[in-house]
């Protein structure tokens, strides 16, 4: 059996530490997976791409830097950020 190690950060260790005992695994166990994942899809078994703003962010963006329709296009501060985390 070999061994692997890796360095992270302590917040990042503790965050993974505590997702994955939510589902019942250990760190050791998660990452096992994901190697057993990766070689079944002969990949990563997820898509790595760069996140794009959706058109309607990328245009409040646009206003912001002009300083024009600052009323808009969202009602709320917090409707701009539910808009950037929402996924594709």
């Amino acid at each position: 059996m070999a061994t692997i190690q890796i360095r992270v950060d302590d917040s990042t260790k503790t965050a993974a530490d505590s997702l994955f005992s939510s589902l019942g695994l250990d760190t050791s166990t998660a990452v096992r997976m994901f190697l057993m994942a990766s070689l079944e899809y002969d990949g990563l078994p997820f898509a790595i791409k760069h996140r794009t703003p959706k058109p309607d962010l990328l245009e409040a963006i646009e206003d912001t830097r002009l300083r024009r329709n600052l009323h808009g296009p969202f009602k709320t501060a917090q409707d701009a950020v539910n808009s950037m985390l929402e996924d594709d």
